[in-house]
């Protein structure tokens, strides 16, 4: 990704998670991107360009915070990606997953769920190698719910969500080993 396409995306998801994707104007997308309409539409031609573009952002953003440079103790690890999911939830998306939001505001486009399926899928992965719960039949998926089930209830939680995730996580552990 070029830096120019790297500025672009990144304003874009700003602007994409602070007033969701219908509300902000193609003015509004150009000024968050700090670019001219004509370099915006010469990297994202179209609005679902631009969703795309910035949810990839995303994408890229979040895997570095939440499953990068993890400790080497395995519970360590699964206690270090729920408390950065917390921060994450915290200062980045109190209001719930961006990748949700985008498929709830255009459920039929399938370059959208893609996106979606190929992040949480992505993220469940790198998660249970860390943990070493991807040696486990069916714990991927027990470890992407509790994930899931962290974000999706932050908005309404906060905190006591993140608490009630890594009370989950540790009978996860302790039923796996």
């Amino acid at each position: 990704m070029s830096d120019m396409m790297r500025k672009i995306s990144s304003g874009l998801e700003s602007a994409f998670a602070e007033h969701g994707f219908a509300e902000p104007s193609v003015e509004d997308l150009r000024d968050a991107a700090g670019v001219s309409l004509r370099t915006l539409y010469k990297y994202t031609p179209s609005r679902a360009e631009m969703v795309l573009a910035a949810l990839e952002n995303r994408h890229q953003r979040y895997l570095a915070r939440i499953l990068d440079d993890l400790p080497r103790d395995r519970g360590a690890a699964l206690n270090t990606i729920l408390t950065r999911i917390g921060q994450w939830m915290e200062t980045e998306a109190a209001h719930g997953c961006l990748f949700h939001a985008a498929v709830a505001a255009d459920p039929t486009s399938a370059p959208l769920r893609a996106l979606l399926e190929r992040h949480k899928a992505e993220v469940a992965t790198r998660a249970a190698e860390a943990t070493g719960l991807d040696e486990i039949e069916g714990t991927k998926i027990t470890l992407l719910l509790i994930i899931e089930g962290l974000t999706q209830t932050w908005p309404l939680h906060g905190a006591k969500a993140l608490v009630t995730a890594k009370h989950l996580a540790q009978s996860l552990r302790s039923t796996s080993t």
